[in-house]
């Protein structure tokens, strides 16, 4: 196989990613047997020498775009090529919400057969600091306070936030999470807008 410096589209790291998800969801729920558990290993162990002969050193980080876009494709929530995010595609309303939908599978298992509560508190951060965060003023968690009304069913959920109020550097966001039965997780968080930088 002849390799090249073109630059890869977007749709491959995508459609990668979802494969890697797949094989994820399936090594947690598989039930075959030693020997076909022993021969995907070896497969996927082949896979991944592979994939790592040409990686970025540390993490993926925020990288620009010349277009002056950037990318968080490594982000723990929406990154397009991290296969442990679900990934979150975050809406802004004109009214203000902040929201997404997703559908959470055995990856993000806590109790038998609901989300895990840091997942939950994973999914309220983001969604409250993308609320908080405007264009060029980045905002940073400050307290997250969550009050877990019921448990997060595995499945479709809501995610979504709105700012309360804003007072100087803090914006203050609620949100919650919602399912087919209701709302499970409410959260209340504070958002730090650092001081510019000389």
């Amino acid at each position: 196989m002849t390799e090249t410096n073109a630059p890869v589209p977007e749709a491959l790291y995508h459609s990668l990613t979802d494969s890697v998800r797949r094989l994820v969801d399936f090594t947690i729920r598989s039930q075959c047997d030693a020997l076909t558990i022993e021969s995907a290993q070896a497969k996927i162990d082949a896979v991944a020498d592979e994939l790592g002969r040409a990686l970025t050193p540390g993490s993926f980080g925020v990288q620009p775009q010349l277009n002056g876009s950037s990318l968080a494709w490594g982000n723990a929530v929406i990154g397009l090529r991290n296969a442990l995010a679900p990934p979150l595609a975050v809406h802004h309303d004109d009214d203000g919400t902040t929201w997404a939908e997703t559908t959470l599978g055995a990856a993000y298992e806590g109790p038998p057969g609901q989300v895990h509560g840091g997942i939950c508190a994973l999914l309220l951060d983001h969604i409250l600091g993308a609320t908080a965060h405007k264009p060029g003023q980045p905002a940073v968690t400050g307290t997250l306070t969550l009050r877990y009304e019921k448990g997060t069913a595995l499945g479709p959920l809501r995610i979504e936030a709105r700012i309360d109020r804003v007072d100087r550097m803090k914006t203050f966001a609620v949100g919650n999470i919602t399912t087919p039965d209701g709302v499970t997780v409410q959260a209340e968080g504070v958002f730090i807008t650092p001081r510019p930088t000389k």
